[in-house]
């Protein structure tokens, strides 16, 4: 019997499990038209989710549903525009949910949702993106057909990002990271939902942020009355990164807007609260941290929020002679004073103005002191602020835990007070800002994290109505020095408005080492795979010119050091702006002569670019062409010329992102160039050699290329020289062809060979033809071609053919003159020098005799002896 009995429950229990994992196939389509259908009746936008699944063992006993990557765009006026994006959606609900018939809804019981996006948006107008919800024509009837309910108990929402924006007013607020849940009985009309919330939230009006992605949390239990829309603190622990707060009162929806009738407070008075406001990443662990004083935050917030109020407000930010001393630091923050107001006693919510009238600290004998008040802050904001103090740079890292590789040195001293409008910063109207004082930093010192050292041993700002005057920047880092002076003219417009940042500056320097000012940002390289060893993989971030920049820099050094190359007397006009560089009448001493450059780099696009003007005068051939890459791809002319150039180079093409070198295969442009004083060195050039062993009747080691002038355009990683002449005594030769830049060649030499160059014997017999006929062997063409590499080059000749053309023809018109002197004066020639009986055969004899000597002659030309002979196919 108990056999019986386990075999007919472990029949059963494998039947349920087999129902479970069969029965989604069963329901899934009815799920997914039945959402389908709920969402089409509700909604006039464009929906789409990938994929509608159902499971039994997610939230067992529950069924739960999954939408997958749903989307939700806006039609118009916001066409195009996502309002929603779930990657996740999971509708939960009771197993009996799935069996109803059709016309009778589905009740949902919980929602969850992971990776989600929600955007909010209001136009100049005053009209929102979330208005989706379609008319109501018939209510009644709908209400008969309705294909889901919500009997909510839980919901929970992990990884969300919110954003609004109000075109309007320029506010936007980002919550990141938000993660969020509640339980409640939603069925019932008042209910107390349990909530938890961690996010992170930052906030911008206009052009101002006041928010920076500041964390958030709040443990709260709110008691909701659904039928007067009213949500009631009762119990709340929140926190403003470590700052606790307590929040008591409600916030009501009525028809007009909402209803707020809020306190909070700082749960206790300790000046720990303070220091809790500070973002962890600066701030370090509260624990073991010595405070005296207090720190409170009191207010309330009291009114009706409608498109043209707010609540009353007013929050109080106060402390009275505190200090904070943490462990292991020597040192400690004293006489610390805090007294802040931010109120609005109106409703309008350009009434608001906020009043620091004081805030002030001392550490050691350093006391540093600020004031400020800020009113319209909704239209124009007024800004009224003074600074007055000193601090040792070298006691903040003893009083404060701030991260850094090694500490910093140098004393600041400020002694500023402004008082300006957001609307004269904008308009630059200057002379509605009133500015004065100064800031001073000296004997400043600081090690970045590859231990560069930055050392400025004077700084001097001053600042004017119009204008912010760099007086005084005297610095020094690794081998460099400079010093600068200049004007800033729209500080307020970069600081306020993020307009950009305007400026003229003056550089002068003994040493500029590039090196020192380069930095290198890398971010980890993603592999998808576990690190093995110590050492990370790192990526290099590409280099970009900030887009806020609108300066010009005149600078003057005495020596620049780039790479390898040493640059003297370098001066000239860099202009930054619209993330572009260019360089304006930049002359430097260099290769023992002069270059000149003018032109751009531009990093606007995802590839940067440069487009480049170069006038070398006089460089030494040697040094420049070894040196700079480019050029020895151009005209890899080092090592075998000796002697000066003189050159204008205008190429343009794409720069390495990271390294912002020239990307060889992308430049194109031109160069025309003229030799000065310039020599061969044979043997460093194979092909040369190969040249020359193939030419009996040229010594390279001779060539003169004095005032040589050479034509070259550039693309695609090809270069073409336009045809020039090179003279060798009195044989002219014609140079044209192309090579690339991976060194392979293809040109062609054109000579133009007089005859005396052909050996005694021929110059002879030619010597006894008439003026005219010699005239026509003046000149011998021949043509050599180059081809394979430049170390491994190919060299051939048409000798073969000019010889025998050669021959042809001196045979042919000694033969066309002997046939014009007619039989008789032939058979006198013959009888002359032949036998009678052997006439025929002797003339025969002669012409054959003809054509071998001038073989034997053309061969001597163009060919070695053959103990010396090499052949290259």
């Amino acid at each position: 019997m108990l056999k019986k009995i386990l075999k007919i429950t472990g029949i059963v229990l494998v039947l349920m499990a087999a129902s479970l994992f069969a029965i989604p196939y069963f329901f899934k389509d009815q799920i997914k038209a039945k959402i389908t259908e709920a969402i089409n009746k509700k909604v006039d936008a464009k929906i789409s989710f990938s994929d509608a699944d159902l499971s039994l063992f997610k939230n067992f006993p529950k069924a739960t549903v999954t939408l997958n990557k749903l989307l939700i765009i806006n039609k118009a006026p916001f066409e195009g525009d996502t309002l929603v994006s779930l990657g996740e959606l999971n509708l939960n609900m009771s197993v009996k949910e799935l069996f109803k018939g059709e016309g009778e809804p589905m009740a949902i019981e919980g929602i969850t949702s992971k990776n989600g996006f929600i955007n909010i948006i209001f136009n100049k107008d005053g009209v929102g993106n979330f208005d989706i919800a379609l008319k109501e024509n018939n209510p009644k009837e709908e209400e008969k057909s309705k294909p889901m309910s919500f009997k909510i108990q839980k919901y929970q929402v992990e990884n969300f990002k919110f954003k609004y924006f109000d075109e309007a007013s320029q506010i936007k607020l980002v919550i990141d990271s938000l993660n969020h849940e509640g339980t409640g009985d939603f069925n019932a009309s008042k209910l107390d939902l349990d909530t938890k919330s961690t996010a992170k939230v930052s906030f911008d009006m206009g052009k101002i942020n006041y928010m920076r992605n500041v964390a958030l949390s709040l443990d709260a239990v709110l008691g909701i009355d659904l039928e007067k829309s009213k949500y009631t603190f009762k119990q709340n622990k929140a926190l403003i990164n470590q700052l606790p707060l307590e929040f008591d009162g409600f916030i009501q929806m009525v028809d007009a807007g909402q209803v707020y009738d809020l306190k909070f407070k700082t749960p206790t008075s300790s000046f720990k609260n303070f220091l809790g406001l500070i973002p962890a990443a600066y701030s370090s662990s509260l624990a073991g941290v010595k405070t005296t004083g207090d720190f409170t935050v009191n207010g309330f917030a009291k009114g009706m929020l409608t498109d043209t109020t707010v609540p009353k407000f007013n929050i109080a930010i106060a402390s009275n002679n505190a200090s904070f001393q943490y462990p292991n630091l020597p040192k400690s923050v004293q006489s610390i004073i805090i007294d802040t107001k931010i109120i609005n006693e109106t409703g309008v919510m350009n009434d608001t103005y906020v009043n620091l009238d004081n805030l002030s600290f001392r550490i050691d004998q350093d006391v540093f002191n600020a004031k400020a008040n800020i009113k319209n802050i909704s239209t124009n904001a007024v800004i009224d602020a003074a600074l007055k103090g000193t601090i040792n740079l070298a006691n903040v890292t003893k009083a404060y835990p701030v991260k850094m590789d090694k500490p910093l040195t140098g004393i600041l001293k400020a002694d500023v007070t402004t008082k300006f409008d957001m609307a004269s910063v904008e308009k630059s109207q200057y002379q509605n800002i009133k500015n004065a004082g100064t800031i001073g930093l000296t004997g400043f010192n600081y090690a970045d994290a590859n231990g560069k050292n930055m050392i400025i041993s004077n700084a001097l700002v001053q600042f004017n109505p119009s204008q912010v005057h760099l007086k005084q920047f005297n610095a020094k880092t690794g081998k460099s020095d400079l010093s600068v002076t200049g004007v800033l003219e729209n500080f307020y417009g970069f600081m306020f408005r993020k307009q950009e940042l305007k400026g003229n500056f003056n550089l002068t320097s003994n040493q500029l080492v590039v090196d020192d000012f380069m930095t290198t940002s890398t971010a980890p390289a993603s592999t998808g795979k576990t690190e093995t060893t110590t050492a990370k993989t790192k990526k290099e971030e590409p280099l970009k010119i900030p887009a806020f920049l609108n300066c010009s820099l005149t600078a003057k050094a005495n020596t620049v050091l780039y790479d390898n190359l040493t640059l003297k007397n370098a001066s000239g006009k860099m202009i930054i702006k619209d993330e572009k560089v260019t360089l304006e009448n930049v002359k430097t001493s260099i290769f023992g002569g002069v270059v000149g450059l003018s032109g751009s780099v531009s990093t606007k696009t995802k590839t940067p670019v440069f487009d480049m003007n170069l006038n070398l005068n006089q460089v030494d051939i040697q040094q420049s062409f070894t040196q700079l890459d480019m050029f020895k791809k151009i005209a890899p002319i080092a090592g075998v010329v000796n002697g000066k150039i003189n050159t204008n180079v205008k190429l343009n093409g794409n720069l390495d992102a990271v390294e912002m070198t020239p990307d060889l295969k992308s430049i194109s442009g031109d160069l025309i160039g003229q030799l000065l004083s310039s020599t061969i060195n044979t043997n460093s050039s194979t092909m040369l050699k190969a040249l020359g062993s193939n030419l009996k009747f040229i010594d390279v080691n001779k060539i003169n290329l004095n005032d040589i002038k050479a034509a070259l355009t550039f693309e695609n990683g090809k270069v073409n020289v336009k045809p020039f002449t090179v003279k060798y005594q009195d044989i002219e030769a014609v140079v044209g062809g192309s090579h690339g830049f991976d060194q392979s060649m293809n040109y062609n030499i054109k000579f133009n060979v007089p005859a005396k160059y052909l050996g005694k014997e021929i110059n002879a017999y030619i010597s006894k033809m008439s003026p005219s006929d010699a005239a026509k062997f003046e000149n011998i063409p021949v043509t050599a071609l180059m081809t394979g590499t430049f170390s491994n080059p190919k060299i051939s000749t048409d000798m073969k053919t000019v010889a025998s053309n050669l021959t042809m023809q001196l045979a042919k018109q000694q033969s066309d003159k002997l046939l014009k002197k007619g039989g008789s004066e032939l058979d006198k020639l013959i009888n002359k020098n032949t036998k009678p009986d052997t006439d025929t055969t002797k003339t025969n004899a002669q012409k054959e005799d003809i054509k071998k000597k001038a073989g034997d002659l053309l061969n001597g030309l163009f060919k070695k002896k053959k103990t010396t002979e090499t052949t290259t196919p």
